[in-house]
């Protein structure tokens, strides 16, 4: 499959009784394909995972495939932990035809060695496309190029969410050296700018719930090699994600797509509290929460 361009992982939104509110997903992930995004990302991080019940998964999963398809965009989801067996099994539950690949994140809290890494990789391909999802600030498992090469060369790898922290030696490394057909995509909003003037193809972008065009058109101006618009454009586009990410996600995300009458509730789910002391001016709304 193709990655390119960008895919928003959806935030889950909640009613006030703390149900999710499904017609606000589905009105949200509309919007976002209207306004240029390439295609959906369910359960991710951004989507509070793991605070949701199995039928509030399958609920989720059921309003994003509706939409890919009366779109005709790629649908992403998320699925797979640290323990191998029980990924492989979440894997196998994903069995709508709308969904085109899973992003898998790199196992956490065990920290396995990398080998093991490439092990839990190599036992997880075979059905979906995956896209390896690399984000050592929540894993605490930081993975060399040469490790993320290895996994890129296994068959079923479509790419990677890329979340170093940096553009680093090792980033520059998988860039320059990944096979054919497998993607990157940046996956820190703030470094989007940067990894996509070295190569990426796109990303998956939680900041791009907000000004999802400007998102989209950045990733068009560095295609076309458009250097001194695209650079403006990153500089803004990466202020504004700073902004967002001030406080945990997705909490001043859901700040602002309530202040904008997006959706019902800013609410969130323990550990995780909504946004407090927010200056929204910058972000497009005058208020504060």
């Amino acid at each position: 499959m193709e990655l390119a361009g960008i895919y928003v992982p959806l935030i889950t939104p909640f009613t006030a009784a703390d149900t999710v509110d499904l017609d606000a997903l589905a009105d949200l992930a509309h919007q976002v394909i209207q306004d240029g995004a390439a295609g959906l990302v369910a359960l991710g991080t951004t989507a509070e995972v793991a605070t949701l019940e199995p039928d509030e998964k399958a609920a989720i999963i059921d309003v994003c495939a509706a939409v890919a398809r009366e779109r005709h965009v790629p649908l992403i989801v998320g699925a797979g932990y640290n323990a191998t067996a029980k990924s492989v099994a979440e894997l196998a539950e994903l069995t709508r035809p709308e969904i085109t690949a899973a992003l898998t994140l790199v196992p956490p809290f065990t920290r396995p060695s990398e080998a093991g890494v490439v092990e839990h990789f190599r036992a997880l391909t075979g059905k979906l496309p995956l896209i390896v999802y690399n984000v050592p600030y929540r894993t605490g498992l930081t993975l060399s190029a040469r490790t993320v090469l290895e996994i890129a060369n296994l068959p079923g790898i479509a790419g990677t969410k890329h979340s170093v922290g940096a553009i680093d030696q090792d980033t520059v490394a998988i860039l320059g050296n990944r096979p054919p057909g497998f993607a990157v995509l940046a996956g820190d909003d703030v470094l989007a700018s940067p990894l996509l003037a070295l190569g990426a193809e796109g990303g998956i972008l939680a900041s791009a719930h907000i000004r999802t065009g400007d998102f989209a058109d950045l990733v068009t101006a560095w295609r076309k090699g458009e250097a001194d618009r695209a650079r403006a454009l990153g500089h803004d586009l990466a202020d504004l994600s700073a902004k967002l990410f001030a406080q945990p996600n997705p909490t001043v995300i859901k700040a602002v797509l309530h202040a904008r009458g997006r959706i019902a509730t800013p609410a969130v789910r323990l550990p995780l509290l909504p946004a407090t002391g927010v200056d929204l001016a910058g972000l497009g709304v005058p208020d504060q929460v």
